[in-house]
């Protein structure tokens, strides 16, 4: 198994890293190239690929799978264990590996400000504000730096109308702190702007293929605002074009 690198829109030109990989379930990677691998649903560890010298290290050891991975600016490095209900972090200027700190969430399924069900993707902004995809709870959640108890940002539950959402997978929050959602299981991708949310990807009305999406899982924005999206059932990576305000299919990888 390994981790296919594609150079900017090129699909002929890949690059693919070797290691002892077994299920992985999520990446994240960084601006200098460095990758965090998750493996913990046999390994019981998050492995580092240094760009610049292409060996692995271990920078965390866990009990479960990360379902999302991410890297805030003071270097901590935070693991949503779905299957534990938990969001766990450690930070990466420690020498010596400690155990993990829980960042958001008892570790017991349930629907109370400081409870997930089934976590998934996650974001820390410039402010260490973490936000988090509470999947099976239909919700997204926002711990300020320091709180143990959520704020739910989007989904039906949420303090002010925003939109209903079934499984959200995966988030980004953009530099104005508009919020980008994958919602696995209404098939699409969605967006906030000034006047709320909106769809972007996997629309009603949509019936070409290539702009269908199916439990879109994961997603990503380049420099230029086009849209990648790791679309499970169709096995596929898909690229959408940022024109006008709208998204529209580029192509697929």
């Amino acid at each position: 198994m390994g981790i296919v690198v594609w150079q900017k829109e090129d699909v002929n030109s890949k690059k693919i890293i070797h290691g002892n990989f077994t299920r992985l379930t999520s990446l994240f990677v960084t601006s200098n190239g460095d990758i965090y691998i998750d493996g913990g649903q046999k390994n019981g560890r998050v492995q580092k690929w240094i760009a610049e010298t292409s060996i692995f290290v271990t920078v965390m050891n866990v009990s479960s799978a990360c379902d999302g991975l991410f890297v805030d600016i003071n270097g901590t490095l935070y693991c949503s264990m779905s299957q534990h209900h938990q969001v766990v972090k450690r930070s990466l200027n420690d020498t010596v590996m400690t155990s993990n700190h829980v960042a958001a969430g008892t570790g017991i399924r349930g629907s109370a400000s400081n409870q997930f069900n089934n976590p998934c993707g996650i974001f820390v902004d410039v402010n260490l504000d973490l936000y988090v995809a509470d999947c099976n709870n239909n919700r997204v959640q926002l711990f300020r730096s320091g709180e143990s108890n959520g704020i739910t940002v989007a989904g039906s539950t949420s303090r002010n109308p925003t939109i209903s959402l079934n499984c959200p997978s995966g988030i980004i929050l953009d530099a104005n702190k508009y919020l980008f959602i994958a919602d696995q299981d209404n098939d699409r991708i969605v967006g906030s702007s000034l006047n709320g949310f909106r769809c972007l990807v996997g629309c009603d009305g949509e019936v070409a293929q290539f702009n269908r999406l199916t439990s879109p899982s994961g997603f990503s924005f380049d420099r230029s605002g086009n849209i990648l999206v790791t679309d499970d059932r169709y096995s596929r990576i898909q690229i959408f074009l940022l024109k006008n305000d709208s998204f529209g299919k580029l192509k697929k990888i």
